[in-house]
């Protein structure tokens, strides 16, 4: 008699389409420009996606929004988070930055659109393309989540 086993990475695998933006905007003004150009309602979630991390908490701007004719959930989400550190030296306060990424081999992509659920392919190609054509933004794309090493801290 034959066994059949399932790992933890087929049941844990959610369905989703990622893409990719590039921009100098502040997170609150991607998202109203993407609800102006895509016709979606990003709304900034009561909570931010956080890491607890020794020995401190990370958290990543988080914006969502549900379509309901199509049964997809769609998150906004900033790849960078800034914490700043102070340090007393002799009666002088230095000033440092600490920037992580959520996804760190993708460094250079501002946000990131997850569209979870079973997008069809040209729903995607359609919503790259629209963004492509908001002046602020410098270029978006379609990622396949398959070649990122950091996928887990996608899965919300």
């Amino acid at each position: 008699m034959q066994i059949h086993s399932l790992g933890l990475d087929v049941l844990c695998e959610e369905e989703y389409s990622l893409i990719g933006i590039h921009t100098t905007l502040e997170d609150y003004k991607l998202a109203y420009l993407l609800n102006k150009n895509l016709g979606t309602l990003f709304c900034k979630s009561k909570e931010d996606l956080s890491f607890e991390k020794m020995p401190e908490t990370t958290s990543f701007s988080l914006f969502n929004y549900s379509n309901e004719n199509y049964d997809f959930e769609w998150f906004l989400l900033a790849n960078s988070s800034k914490r700043e550190n102070q340090t007393a030296v002799s009666q002088l306060q230095l000033i440092s930055e600490t920037k992580t990424y959520l996804i760190p081999e993708k460094k250079k992509v501002d946000f990131f659109i997850k569209i979870s659920g079973n997008v069809p392919y040209s729903l995607v190609v359609e919503t790259v393309n629209k963004i492509k054509t908001i002046d602020q933004v410098i270029t978006s794309y379609s990622i396949d989540k398959d070649t990122l090493k950091s996928k887990d801290f996608l899965i919300f």
